[in-house]
């Protein structure tokens, strides 16, 4: 599979863009996995080309990363191309454009999935930055704004002919945010439209091995995108490529050799930022971890886990959890 000059292995699997998730560290973990492209976290139009500097940090990035893809979001046509401008300047593999982030502080003023309601201006912004760059620009979106309005099949062509180099299609309308399962369906039609040719990579609720499996094999997309399934399991990249290659499930590790990777993700996410904010900063990946799921009588440990303030007390949690609770 290509998207523009890059090509990639059969059956790619990449880490989606996921605001206050993937983070520089947790990129190179996953990359470290197996991912075979990662994506910063989405960044505003408008602050870019303001120069906010918290925001011109997020797109900033290590050559081990490679290939790597910058997301921008906004509604302005003009303000998009100029940001996405600025992130050339940062030297990317491609550019992203975010149509598909439903929160309602983004969706509910026009940008992200809240373009789903006015595709006209989706389509002009998609084509002033492909024009306004010499990178790779893509597309990342959902099925339409509601179920009464599911246009991706349509849109998806239209998206095409402004010169994306690839699209990334979530399996959710906006209304549904994360709820729900993700319906796939739509996104095979649009794989199988004999008038598309550009790389039409899935998304939605793929957080195992077979299910990952299962989505390349029944739509025939040219590559799977993981988002929430991969938080705090980054080695969930490395299961997936195992089964992949080999249709065989990779021997689990030691309890602890998890709890180590955790470990040293939020050991680096302190040294880069700071202790307390590291430790905030981690706190989603620990909640979300599956690692812990079905251990009896954990929420008192999660809970003082999630309370902790400093490394020493937050380790100090973690490392007796597989005598406290027996599991290795």
């Amino acid at each position: 599979m290509r998207i523009a000059g890059m090509e990639f292995p059969d059956h790619p699997v990449f880490l989606a863009p996921m605001e206050d998730v993937s983070d520089i560290g947790f990129r190179l973990l996953c990359k470290q996995f197996g991912a075979d492209m990662v994506y910063t976290e989405f960044v505003s139009s408008d602050a870019l080309i303001r120069d906010i500097k918290k925001t011109k940090a997020k797109i900033l990035f290590s050559e081990k990363e490679r290939p790597l893809g910058i997301q921008i979001y906004g509604r302005d046509p003009d303000a998009m191309a100029e940001a996405a401008k600025v992130c050339e300047e940062a030297d990317p593999d491609l550019i992203d454009i975010n149509f598909g982030c439903p929160v309602k502080k983004i969706a509910g003023k026009g940008a992200g999935s809240g373009m789903m309601r006015t595709p006209e201006v989706m389509l002009r912004i998609t084509e002033k930055v492909v024009k306004a760059v010499k990178k790779p620009v893509t597309v990342k979106t959902r099925l339409g704004w509601d179920e009464d309005s599911k246009i991706i099949v349509q849109l998806a062509e239209r998206l095409q002919d402004c010169g994306i180099a690839a699209l990334t299609i979530h399996g959710r309308t906006r209304s549904q945010m994360y709820k729900g399962e993700a319906d796939w369906t739509l996104i095979r039609e649009v794989k199988n439209n004999p008038r598309m040719y550009i790389p039409v990579i899935g998304n939605g609720d793929v957080d195992t091995a077979e299910r990952c499996r299962q989505r390349f094999d029944e739509t025939g997309v040219d590559a799977v995108m993981i988002g929430r399934g991969s938080i705090g399991a980054p080695w969930v990249f490395r299961e997936i490529k195992h089964y992949l290659h080999t249709g065989e499930h990779l021997p689990k590790e030691p309890f602890r050799w998890y709890l180590d990777i955790l470990k040293k993700q939020t050991l680096e996410s302190a040294e880069r930022i700071g202790e307390t904010r590291g430790i905030l900063h981690m706190r989603r990946h620990l909640a979300a971890t599956p690692l812990f799921k079905g251990i009896p009588d954990f929420k008192p440990t999660r809970v003082a886990m999630l309370r902790a303030n400093t490394l020493t007390e937050l380790f100090a949690i973690i490392d007796e959890i597989p005598e406290k609770f027996r599991v290795n």
